[in-house]
């Protein structure tokens, strides 16, 4: 599975609670603000992690405080799931699962804006870096999606930035740990999941803030490809 999720703040929120929340967290538990949460890090106990957990139960309160200042900070969440085997079948290895998880978030991030009629103002789009190669590729792929290369035929208002992991970015840190709660409600649909739970809440979906924890199904959430049983008839 490739998931790619973005976390959608309104800018004041972000600065006065997020953040803070976030720092706030790390000074208790780490002593200083300089380690990024990073998902696979925290569950492998790897890195700084490595040494921190002194028990089971110290491991579970940490996450357990993590999870809930998940849940009280408010964000919009579009995320795309690809299972890229699928994926391979269907379309040959030509298709970076990348790129397309992108060219769904990024029309639906724009269907988002529109909603709240923000869409005539520029909106910055923060990726994590992963390498030159693969920077340059996906910005490329990005302008071309801007330029009109999308699903609605428009060109879209938005600028990439690219961030290193030691930027410690609150947010892409919140991208970080939703993404593989998503990916597991998808991979193991039916099995318990809490973490992606909380996260329901947040997604985009139909019928607006009224529907919220419902509705999200090819809203803010994407599956691509689509098995045979789900596609619309």
């Amino acid at each position: 599975m490739f998931v790619l999720a973005f976390c959608v703040f309104h800018k004041r929120h972000y600065c006065e609670k997020v953040i803070p929340a976030l720092q706030k967290f790390k000074f208790n538990h780490m002593g200083h603000d300089l380690i990024g949460l990073h998902e696979l890090e925290i569950r492998k106990e790897k890195g700084a992690f490595s040494s921190l957990f002194t028990s089971r139960q110290h491991k579970h309160a940490f996450l357990d405080e993590l999870t809930g200042i998940i849940e009280a900070s408010n964000f919009v969440l579009i995320s795309c799931v690809i299972d890229k085997a699928a994926l391979r079948e269907k379309q040959g290895p030509v298709h970076n699962p990348y790129h397309v998880a992108l060219g769904f978030c990024l029309e639906t991030l724009y269907e988002f804006l529109q909603e709240k009629n923000q869409q005539s103002a520029l909106t910055h789009v923060i990726f994590e870096r992963r390498g030159k190669r693969e920077d340059n590729e996906l910005e490329l792929e990005f302008r071309r999606m801007c330029d009109g290369a999308n699903r609605l035929g428009i060109q879209l208002p938005f600028d990439i930035v690219f961030a290193a992991k030691q930027v410690n970015s609150t947010g892409l840190q919140l991208a970080d740990l939703v993404a593989r709660p998503i990916g597991m409600s998808v991979l193991r649909a039916g099995q318990e999941n809490r973490a992606f739970d909380v996260l329901k809440r947040k997604f985009y979906c139909s019928g607006g803030r009224n529907n919220v924890g419902e509705g999200f199904e090819n809203w803010g959430l994407k599956i691509f490809p689509l098995s045979e049983s789900e596609k619309p008839r």
